[in-house]
């Protein structure tokens, strides 16, 4: 599982708009958003640059932190 901090991301509208970039990149990703903590957990067999550049693609920054 990877682990990101998503700054920007503040609504259901982010969340929506990430998980839509990121299933453009990993159709059978599941990931699990929370918005108290502005981070992203993502279960995926993509790199995390790609998941950088999908949640980039979105409109958000984001950083990979540890679990």
């Amino acid at each position: 599982m990877q682990h990101y901090r998503v700054p920007d991301m503040s609504c259901g509208h982010c969340t929506a708009a990430i998980e839509k970039a990121l299933k453009a990149a990993d159709p059978g990703m599941v990931a699990n958003f929370d918005l108290a903590n502005r981070t992203l957990a993502i279960e995926t067999g993509r790199d995390a640059d790609a998941i950088a550049t999908a949640i980039r693609s979105a409109g958000y920054e984001s950083e990979a932190i540890a679990a």
